[in-house]
């Protein structure tokens, strides 16, 4: 039921985002949850919401949970240059914010499990996605009822000589294969494109809807087979298929079209839908001109060994799990433990800054070839990368000009009479509004140079000032501006207003929680 699937799923993935990047965990379940969906006949749309919260508020576990709490130690260190010796911070241990991490996650799966059905949308997808058919599944869900033929072109036939551009969108069919005569059977990345040249004699592989199907082949003189012959082996349902995928927050490919990036000859993906917004547009709306948004789920058709490789491309999210694949190195795994296991060590029995440690722990899985040095570069996030780079200098500028203590004080001015934890209340409210319009890194830089000097001011601990910044700016709920968020937008077909219902309450139980556990462990 339910009320027993979110507890286990939540749990789960906010202990394990409690180790990796709140987005990283949310992408990993996100094919689980859609295994649970289908197989339990729960709709994504009340299972995505608290697993996506869960793997935020899990990264207020550890200091290496999420992007501000493993910059806010250096951030300490930076703001220590312009303190005077007596008003100098101490850095924060590994497990220094679990206890409120644990109360944080155990509030939010009570949240949801007590007030689920209020604050979970019901999507029209909700009472019609059941059983484990895939075909079943896209059509009740997207509307897809396609059907996979070959077609024969005549010598005869007008269709000689046109492009597969001039045909697929006015006749809203798919073409995905294609043999010609002497020739082996064309299927993948590289095969076709746009500008593909249709020939006398040639075998097209054609999805489609039959309505549409039966129009094409009338008008332009096919002969269509019964059945799969020339693609029986390439087109078999052990090879290919159709699936999901989304593209993610930080995918090089948004703003982009499918028909910029030639999506069907550089990835080997035919889309046939593009549901966003609680909508899906299919083959004959323009889609393939259509920019990209993140949280958009593509329904393509692709080869299975295509959509293996498509889940190591940082630009999708997979969200189909169960097509025949291989095992991705399961040789490393003893490598990959053994290298966490140092980094770990390395921040809990040295004094190395944390992020030499966690540093070490990546080299190592270079080293030992648990990725190459080529998938290291690409997973490394060079937005953020960039981003930090102008914004410390801001912080640390902010810090030593003095901006910080002046707007500091006119805020005492405010505030200052009132009890400790009104006025830590109100940063924490500060940095949740902040990370609400820009990303939760920036908010941590420009505003724990501000909450040491309030703190410093108020007579308060300037340490836990900054931590309550760090822990704040994961108290982004209220809209999809979060990366998580805009991850499962997509396929569990919520809108803003699903996220400002389930997050409204989300937000102030976490600032309640928040505050009442800061002031009961530091």
């Amino acid at each position: 039921t339910e009320k027993r699937i979110i507890p286990i799923v939540s749990a789960t993935v906010g202990v394990i985002s409690s180790f990796m990047q709140n987005v990283g965990a949310a992408a990993l379940f996100l094919p689980v949850v859609s295994r649970i969906s289908a197989r339990s006949g729960l709709p994504m749309s009340r299972l995505l919401m608290p697993m996506g919260f869960t793997a935020i508020l899990g990264g207020t576990m550890t200091m290496v949970g999420s992007s501000p709490l493993i910059l806010l130690n250096d951030l300490i260190l930076s703001s220590n240059k312009a303190l005077p010796a007596e008003q100098q911070m101490e850095t924060w241990g590994l497990f220094s914010v679990t206890p409120v991490g644990i109360v944080l996650i155990t509030a939010g799966i009570i949240y949801f499990v007590v007030a689920g059905r209020f604050v979970l949308p019901a999507t029209r997808s909700e009472s019609n996605t059941r059983g484990t058919d895939p075909m079943r599944y896209f059509h009740d869900v997207y509307g897809v009822d396609y059907t996979l033929n070959e077609l024969v072109v005549p010598d005869a036939s007008e269709l000689v000589g046109k492009k597969l551009d001039d045909i697929e969108t006015i006749y809203r069919v798919r073409i995905i294969a294609s043999k010609r005569p002497g020739e082996e059977p064309r299927v993948g990345p590289g095969a076709h494109a746009r500008d593909t040249e249709i020939r006398k004699g040639m075998v097209l592989g054609v999805i489609a809807d039959p309505g549409d199907l039966t129009h094409f082949v009338e008008k332009y003189g096919l002969k269509k087979r019964k059945g799969l012959r020339s693609f029986s082996e390439s087109l078999a349902a052990t090879k290919a298929g159709i699936a999901e995928v989304v593209i993610p927050p930080g995918s090089s490919l948004i703003g982009k079209s499918a028909r910029d990036i030639w999506m069907r000859k550089t990835y080997g993906l035919a889309m046939i839908g593009l549901h966003r917004n609680g909508e899906t547009m299919r083959e004959g709306d323009d889609i393939r001109n259509l920019p990209f948004q993140a949280g958009d789920t593509l329904v393509v058709h692709t080869s299975w060994e295509t959509l293996a490789r498509t889940e190591k491309d940082r630009n999708f999210v997979v969200v189909t799990t169960e097509y025949p694949r291989e095992e991705l190195r399961p040789n490393k795994v003893l490598a990959a433990a053994i290298s966490f296991s140092i980094a770990l060590a390395l921040v809990l029995f040295t004094d190395i800054r944390l992020s030499v440690a966690l540093l070490t722990g990546a080299m190592g899985m270079v080293l030992s070839g648990v990725l190459n040095i080529e998938e290291a570069y690409e997973a490394v996030s060079w937005k953020t990368v960039f981003l930090l780079a102008s914004l410390i200098p801001l912080g640390l500028a902010v810090e030593t000009t003095g901006t910080a203590k002046w707007i500091a004080d006119q805020v005492l001015v405010v505030v200052g009479h009132m009890p400790i934890w009104v006025i830590q209340t109100s940063v924490a409210v500060l940095a949740t509004f902040f990370t609400l319009v820009m990303s939760n890194v920036g908010a941590t830089v420009l505003l724990v140079p501000l909450a040491v000097n309030i703190a410093i001011g108020a007579g308060a601990s300037p340490a836990v000032f900054a931590l309550t910044v760090a822990l704040a700016t994961s108290n982004s709920f209220l809209l999809p501006t979060h990366q998580v968020n805009a991850l499962i937008m997509g396929p569990g077909g919520y809108r803003v207003v699903d996220f400002m219902k389930a997050g409204g309450g989300m937000t102030v139980l976490f600032l309640v929680v928040l505050i009442i556990m800061m002031s009961l462990v530091f």
